[in-house]
């Protein structure tokens, strides 16, 4: 499949609505691959997954990535890799084989920096300790297991295909494979859920001794199972006792929460995310996976391709869907809404550096978010207060034009 092949993309969205001045210098850059199948969709989920057919068309998705890869390294401009996330769906459904010639592939196309972080989503009902074994010596170096509950009939209502034996062998077979860095993902807010049900997960995932645990709500999000065919949540009190008494378990171990559902030991933030949230740039390439590439010019523009595989596997068709140049009047939000995440927040200099906009041009709305106790009294940070970080819509919302 060669670049000729494909149609031009789309391009949606105006200009910048007047002139930035030319970036200082290029952020970070990041890749982002999307693999968007999974043994069963679960009821929760809203990511572009969709159900795996018994035989996976890795070669052909490979050949297409690496095309895609092909179209988006006008944007690179010299930079190196700080990280690549593999995620889905359930990336680890796909052979050691195929992702290691994806890799190879992108590093004969960009430099990798020699501390790269490699980040490969796998939930417990994939694991089989060959294949991870072959997938650190590809040069992956951290994981992020999708583990949600540890409770049977919790998992169960989740849809999950793994069991809670399974959850806890998982970590175990991470570490002998020979993963030291690895995040266990965890809901709370489950359907019937307890203080003492959710307490129990995450004490459970604390004695695994993982280096990072994501941990959030349960959200209902449109276009799924059960946002139309609601299950039974725990009430508000309930779901603020768990917060509450969870992240000062968290704490009490070690975990320092440094995201609004990040939580990590020492030196052990995912650097992959750290990115997105400090405005770094990220190509991604996959069916569905969405980009953002800075121009020294001072053009940001956020790219998506196209979603379904079958379309996104057929040479007719193009690989990006759709882009969009930000402009100046989105820019605050567009930055603040990654930013903001941060229990710590950014330095105030990054958002010149990212933007190519003065920080002056944030002064009236920074007052007013101030002055409404949502943000930090601090000229050289931009952070939320705790309360600007429980009510992040509130103080995003004042920074809309």
């Amino acid at each position: 499949m060669t670049d000729s092949s494909r149609a031009s993309s789309l391009i949606i969205g105006g200009a910048a609505s007047s002139p930035r001045a030319p970036l200082p210098t290029l952020p970070p850059l990041a890749l982002y691959i999307h693999i968007p199948w999974c043994v069963r969709k679960c009821p929760y989920c809203d990511f572009n997954s969709h159900t795996a057919s018994p035989v996976l068309p890795e070669q052909e998705y490979v050949d297409a990535m690496l095309a895609d890869l092909d179209q988006d390294l006008h944007a690179v401009y010299g930079r190196e890799l700080s990280s690549i996330f593999f995620g889905g769906g359930t990336p680890s459904l796909f052979s050691a084989e195929a992702l290691g010639r994806l890799l190879e592939g992108v590093k004969q196309r960009i430099a990798f920096a020699d501390d790269i972080e490699i980040t490969l989503e796998a939930n417990p009902g994939t694991f089989e300790q060959e294949k991870f074994v072959a997938y650190r010596k590809l040069g992956i170096n951290r994981l992020s297991i999708g583990i949600q509950s540890f409770q049977q009939e919790k998992l169960k209502a989740l849809g999950r295909i793994h069991n809670g034996d399974e959850a806890v062998r998982a970590a175990g077979m991470a570490r002998q494979a020979g993963f030291d860095n690895f995040n266990l993902d965890l809901m709370h807010g489950l359907p019937d859920q307890s203080l003492d049900d959710a307490l129990s997960d995450l004490r459970q995932a604390i004695a695994l001794k993982p280096t990072h645990i994501s941990w959030y709500q349960l959200t209902l999000e449109p276009n799924t199972v059960f946002w139309n065919q609601p299950p039974v949540l725990p009430e508000d009190d309930t779901l603020w006792d768990i917060q509450e008494a969870g992240q000062a378990l968290l704490a009490e171990h070690g975990y320092a929460q440094y995201e609004v559902s990040a939580y990590a030991q020492p030196g052990r933030p995912a650097r992959h995310n750290l990115n997105y949230w400090s405005f770094g740039d990220f190509i991604g390439i996959g069916a569905g996976a969405h980009g953002k590439l800075s121009h020294p010019d001072g053009r940001i523009v956020r790219t998506w391709k196209t979603r379904l595989p079958k379309d996104y596997l057929n040479p007719a068709k193009s690989f990006q869907a759709g882009e969009k140049a930000l402009t100046n009047d989105e820019m605050p939000f567009e930055f603040l809404m990654n930013a903001l995440r941060l229990t710590a927040g950014v330095e105030s200099r990054l958002y010149p550096e990212r933007t190519g906009l003065p920080l002056e041009s944030l002064d009236e709305h920074r007052r007013e978010a101030e002055q409404s106790g949502l943000l930090q009294v601090e000229p050289s940070r931009l952070a939320a207060t705790e309360r600007g970080q429980l009510f992040l819509n509130d103080l995003l919302q004042k920074f809309l034009s």
